[in-house]
């Protein structure tokens, strides 16, 4: 079994490197301008999710949800952000699918709406206009 992780976990790089030079062969330096702009997203995704990542904590706590929630799912972009910055397409694919992911919102309470039964049922709310 050790021997199969430690094939496959050799064989992801050489695969990596030989769909790039395929790539390379069909497509020319439109690889290379693909594998800059990626990184350059994968960048840019890890610096926005740097910034967001206490205001989402804090939205998270305030609503009464679950604070791992909001933990995992900045931890998820994060990895994707270096998966995209790792030159390959299959590193790509994987970020990809991981940003697609989505996260439930289980834990948070869920939003009240004008249809539900109020506290005080005497009380009408709305707006009026009177006409004379």
């Amino acid at each position: 079994m050790r021997f199969i992780i430690m094939l496959a976990l050799l064989a992801f790089p050489v695969a990596e490197i030989w769909i790039l030079i395929s790539l390379a062969h069909h497509y020319g330096w439109w690889v290379a301008v693909y594998l800059i702009v990626i990184a350059l997203l994968g960048l840019q995704l890890i610096r926005d999710e740097k910034l967001l990542f206490s205001g989402r904590m804090m939205q998270s706590l305030t609503q009464g949800g679950n604070p791992l929630k909001a933990m995992f799912g900045s931890a998820r972009n994060i990895i994707a952000g270096i998966l995209l910055i790792i030159p390959g397409v299959i590193t790509d694919i994987i970020a990809v699918i991981l940003l697609l992911i989505p996260i439930k919102n289980g834990g948070q309470n869920p939003p009240t709406y004008a249809g539900e039964k109020a506290a005080n049922d005497d009380v009408i709310e709305g707006e009026f206009r009177r006409e004379d």
